[in-house]
């Protein structure tokens, strides 16, 4: 399903059961996966990549450089950079062409969850099961499970793949937790 209001450029990739809402903009050579539901507004740059099952909310951006695997969530407002050294002009006040940057790749890994407003800078990776607290500056890699929140954001503890805060020592984690269903959890 791709509503009326969204414009899907040429050689793109969907998947079947994705749903394209309101007023998105997906870019060519674009990947979406099966059954993702990718809210109003939602900006898709080219070349990104998203897995099957994301369900991506309202206005967020999803920059080139942007690889989001199977089962991630991103909160609304969220955003991807894919420059870590932005300018719109040269040094000498020329207009900068399109290839006058540098693309940073990002990754965000299987089950991951990112929430609102959360600003994920480019170059790192999120790893599965990894939870963002809203609006979070994400400016280093997220280990496997790890909760972060902050501006930077910061590790806080570890959530188990249903959300479950696991009340892990940050600083010396054990290499396995068990949460309360019993799922044996690899931390290290």
């Amino acid at each position: 399903m791709i509503h009326d209001s969204a414009t899907v450029e040429a050689d793109v990739a969907i998947g079947e059961g994705t749903r394209i809402w309101h007023l998105v903009q997906v870019r060519p050579h674009a990947t979406i996966g099966k059954n993702c539901n990718i809210g109003r507004g939602v900006y898709i740059d080219v070349h990104v990549t998203i897995g099957n099952m994301v369900k991506i909310q309202n206005y967020v951006s999803v920059y080139e450089g942007v690889t989001i695997e199977d089962g991630v969530f991103v909160g609304p407002h969220a955003v991807f950079t894919n420059d870590k050294t932005p300018r719109a002009v040269t040094p000498d006040l020329q207009l900068k062409a399109a290839d006058d940057w540098t693309l940073v790749p990002t990754r965000v890994k299987q089950g991951a969850a990112i929430g609102a407003n959360a600003v994920i800078v480019c170059g790192v990776t999120i790893g599965e099961w990894a939870m963002i607290g809203s609006g979070a500056v994400v400016t280093k890699d997220v280990p496997a499970y790890g909760l972060m929140v902050g501006n930077p954001a910061r590790l806080i503890d570890y959530v188990s793949p249903n959300g479950e805060r696991l009340h892990v020592d940050v600083n010396n984690p054990p290499a396995v937790v068990t949460d309360s269903d019993g799922r044996e959890i690899q931390l290290g």
